[in-house]
Order: C-alpha cells, then sequence, then structure tokens
C-alpha cells in the first residue's frame, strides 16, 4: 500500500483537490471532485513534446474506458484547461477550453503557448463539474543556453497481461525532466480471460486481436486505467514514439507481419492504430487520418542534448530471409536497403551535421548495436534490427563520424533486455574504434518476470560481441543524469512484475565521458 505523500497526490488521481480558480471564468472551478462512476478523467491525463515556450496537455473524456466511446455520447463535449506555476494554482501562465469530440475518441490535445524555457509547470482539466488530477510537467530550456545538467528516464514494452507496472510507479517517483518511451506502449495482442499474470478478469471483446479504431481504442482504455502509469505521466512530460506492436508484430512499411492479412486489410489496420496512437499520446503531430503519419521529430535542451526522435518502423523495406535470426543472410548487405527511408534519414544526417549540442542522441526502436547471438563460431543476427539493414546502420554510423558529431549517443528499447554497449565502425573488428554508445532498455512488463541470474555484469566480456559491456534479463527502465562532462545511465530493475508493489534496485551504473567515446562501469 502506498502511503499518500505529494507525489501521490500529483500521480494516483484518485480525487483530485481543487483550489478555488483564482480569476476570470464565470464558473469557477469546484473546490473538490469525488471520482464517481461517472468521472469523466478515468485516464488521467499527460503532457509531453517540450519546446521552451510550450508544452502539449492531455486527456481523453471517458466514463467507461473498456467501451469504445468510454461510455460517452457521440456530442462533442468542452473542455476546460488551466497551467500555472504553482500547485496551487495562484500563478497561472494559460488557461482555455478545447472540443473533445466523439471522432477522435474524445481526446484532448492542447498546445500551452506562452511559458518560460526550462520551467516547472502544474495543469489541470475540468468538464462537467468535474476536475481532472493535476499534472506536473516542465518546458525544455531556452535555445542558445547551456544548462549544467538533464535528468531524463526512458522505458518501453509494457504488456498489460505480462504484468503490472510498478517499474512506471518507480520512475514517476524519481522526478525526472523528460520521459521518453521508446515504443511497444501498447501490444496488439488479445487478452486471455483472466488478464494473464495480473489475474484480473477482462471483457470478451479482448479476446481478439486489435485491428478496428474501436479494438485499438479499448486497447489503450484498459491500459491507460493503470495507476502505475498514470502516475509516471502526472510526474513528467513524455516525448513518445512507436515500435511494433502499436500497429502488428514485426511490421515493416507497408508490409503486415508474415503475410496474415492482405495488403488493403493491412493499411486499414495501421491506418486505426495510427489514429488510436494519436488520440492517446500527447504528441505535436497533425491529427491522423489514414495510414501514414510523420512521428521523427526534433529536440533541443539548450546546448546540452538533442533528441533525434526516430521512426524505424513505416518507412523501412521488408525483413529479409524469412524474418527472425539468420545466419548467412546475403540480402541483409544489400546496399539499397532502408531502416529510416531516405527522406528521413537525410532529415536525421543535416540535422546531425548542423547540430551545436554536447550531447547527440537517437532515441529510438531497435538496437543499432550488433548482436550475434551464436557463442558458436556463427554469426546469428537479428533481420529485424538495425544488424538486417546493415548498408543503413554503416550510412549513419559513418554519417556522424564524417560530420564529426559531438558524443553520439543511442537510447533504444524493443528486445526486453537491458544493454549497454559501443557503436564501432566495425563491429567485426574488436580493435575498431568506438564511436558512440548505445543503451538498450529492457521492458517494463513484457516477458513476465525476468531472470536475475542471467545476463553480463558491468563491465563483463562477452566473446560473441565483445563491444558490450552490460546486459541482463529483468525489467524496469533507464535513468540518466546528463551532465556537461559526462553521460551516465542508471538500469533499474524489479524482481518482479507478477504482482503489484515490486521494490526497485540499480542493476548497473555506466557511464561515457564528454569527447570520449566508450562506456566505464562504476
Amino acid at each position: 500500500m502506498h502511503r499518500p505523500t505529494r507525489r501521490s497526490f500529483l500521480g494516483l488521481g484518485s480525487t483530485a483537490l481543487a483550489v478555488a480558480f483564482t480569476t476570470g471564468l464565470a464558473d469557477p472551478w469546484t473546490a473538490h471532485a469525488e471520482v464517481k462512476g461517472d468521472y469523466p478523467f478515468q485516464l488521467g491525463v499527460a503532457s509531453g513534446d517540450p519546446l521552451p515556450d510550450r508544452v502539449i496537455l492531455w486527456t481523453r473524456l471517458a466514463v467507461k474506458p473498456l467501451e469504445p466511446l468510454g461510455g460517452l455520447p457521440y456530442n462533442k463535449i468542452k473542455v476546460d484547461w488551466e497551467i500555472a506555476e504553482d500547485e496551487a494554482f495562484t500563478r497561472r501562465a494559460g488557461h482555455g477550453s478545447a472540443w473533445a469530440t466523439p471522432e477522435y475518441g474524445h481526446s484532448v490535445h492542447v498546445d500551452a503557448k506562452g511559458l518560460r524555457p526550462g520551467r516547472e509547470y502544474f495543469y489541470r482539466f475540468r468538464t462537467g463539474g468535474q476536475i481532472s488530477p493535476v499534472g506536473r510537467t516542465k518546458t525544455a530550456p531556452a535555445y542558445g543556453s547551456s544548462p549544467e545538467a538533464l535528468r531524463l528516464a526512458f522505458a518501453s514494452c509494457a504488456s498489460w497481461q505480462d504484468g503490472y507496472y510498478s517499474a512506471y510507479r518507480h520512475l514517476a517517483d524519481e522526478n525526472p525532466d523528460v520521459v521518453f518511451h521508446l515504443g511497444d506502449y501498447i501490444y496488439e495482442y488479445g487478452i486471455v480471460p483472466t488478464g494473464g499474470n495480473r489475474n484480473t478478469p477482462v471483457p470478451e471483446q479482448f479476446r481478439v486481436q486489435c485491428d478496428t479504431l474501436d479494438r485499438y481504442r479499448v486497447q489503450y482504455g484498459l491500459y491507460k486505467s493503470d495507476p502505475d502509469l498514470q502516475a509516471a505521466h502526472h510526474r513528467a512530460p513524455w516525448i513518445v514514439t512507436w515500435d511494433d506492436h502499436e500497429v502488428l508484430d514485426n511490421w515493416a512499411g507497408p508490409y503486415g507481419p508474415g503475410g496474415e492479412v492482405s495488403e488493403q486489410d493491412y493499411l486499414v489496420i495501421r491506418a486505426n492504430a495510427f489514429r488510436a496512437f494519436w488520440e492517446n499520446m500527447p504528441v505535436r503531430v497533425p491529427a491522423v487520418q489514414g495510414p501514414d503519419a510523420r512521428i521523427y521529430r526534433r529536440f533541443t535542451f539548450g546546448d546540452l542534448a538533442e533528441f533525434n526522435v526516430l521512426d524505424t518502423r513505416q518507412y523501412r523495406d521488408d525483413q529479409v530471409c524469412g524474418d527472425g535470426q539468420q545466419v548467412d543472410c546475403a540480402d541483409r548487405l544489400d546496399p539499397a536497403r532502408q531502416m529510416l527511408g531516405a527522406e528521413q534519414e537525410k532529415w536525421l544526417l543535416d540535422g546531425l551535421d548542423a547540430t551545436r549540442a554536447k550531447w547527440n542522441v537517437l532515441a529510438q526502436q531497435v538496437a543499432m548495436i550488433q548482436l550475434d547471438y551464436d557463442q558458436g563460431p556463427a554469426q546469428r543476427l537479428s533481420m529485424d534490427l538495425w544488424d538486417g539493414y546493415k548498408a543503413a546502420k554503416d550510412r549513419v554510423l559513418n554519417g556522424m563520424v564524417e560530420r564529426e558529431v559531438s558524443n553520439p549517443v543511442v537510447l533504444t528499447g524493443d528486445i526486453h533486455y537491458n544493454l549497454a554497449g559501443e557503436l564501432k565502425a566495425n563491429f567485426d573488428d574488436p580493435a575498431s574504434r568506438a564511436v558512440g554508445v548505445e543503451f538498450v532498455g529492457t521492458s517494463v512488463s513484457s516477458g513476465g518476470n525476468g531472470n536475475a541470474n542471467t545476463g553480463l555484469p558491468p563491465g563483463g566480456s562477452d566473446p560473441a560481441n565483445p563491444h558490450l559491456r552490460f546486459s541482463s534479463y529483468q525489467r524496469g527502465y533507464v535513468s540518466c543524469e546528463v551532465t556537461r562532462s559526462q553521460w551516465r545511465a542508471d538500469f533499474k530493475v524489479v524482481p518482479y512484475v507478477d504482482r503489484p508493489g515490486a521494490p526497485v534496485s540499480t542493476r548497473a551504473s555506466l557511464v561515457t565521458l564528454d569527447g570520449a567515446p566508450g562506456l566505464h562501469a562504476l
């Protein structure tokens, strides 16, 4: 059981204490709002895509989150919002109203502008006399400023039926400046009657895999009803991208997985998935209408760090050699193969050419570091990872070297393992110099409890992958402290996810130093 704290007040949202609204609105904010059966903010609130002068504020109205329209009528609903510099909302920085429309699942995206850079803010929504939970957010530092430090966390892969989200709760307690979510926020799979490891029954409609817009919407409704996930959203702005399970397992560009559905049906499914993603995420991208949506984008935190948020799914070529792990797949070496697509790849390299940041980051989905899954003489590589797109990987890594990019760092999710390693100009030559580092975060819950007895200790040696410096197969997230002299990554793990309330510990801490690509265990 969690003791009430300032953080639980902001995070849990079981009740929302609201101080009287200070000025300006004829209908003042009520003093207290009870969470009842008809409470419309059961999916919480969120913020995201922080810039120096603005941030996206999000909510989605639902009185019955497991129904397609959240149990609401097919009508638009007016929602008021406000943002302030203090929790009591006495120093208000902005306010207004927006429409929650049924066409977009009664979601609300407010781009709150006119804010001050590098500052903490608090926000909330109101409709029908009901007040939302209070969220905390933070703007990015001013362009051209020189911040001394940045605290961030990143996470990925949170299958609801695989276990509880204790990792999100601990992430929230760290009070980061920003959270990066690197994909698999939901899983498209049908859910067994018992709710899997959660042992929480779910309605019949959850048995089938997501394909329609309504089905994706209720999947998000189930996931976003989780109090630990809500707590993490309530504590910090998120910057999100998708991987495969927001759509279908291992989808690649215009290709669905394994020919299970026709190309035409797949594109309809993809359009539904993209629409539901937009409805449920605090993103500053146009409302999605169709099977295409640009979500790659860039965020700058003064001259300390610049983040290139990538999309490694929508523009890639199909996986070769039947996908999976393969030995001697010559097709993976085809120089024409694309992972990012020509337009996104050019955008990335042009941005890396122009950057003035000390740390230059790729926040993305699948492992870039070479991963040989065969401990013997053979080389067995995954065709779904960057290894299956070697020419594309070489263009990015060589492009960093040619442009003399300062301190490249890659943040990755997807594979349910913690990994830390050095990016090499030639992974097959152990003497090849490091050109950057990669931190791969494990899953929040996907894969179940994990195994604390497997992996590579910090600073250890893996004969098949000598560029690795750490690995573990546990659940959790990664917390990073970025300063002008070093980037420190703390791999936070929980011992179990098949029951709630797991404690957290630090499995490993590694640093890379400014101007010296490579990893050092602490």
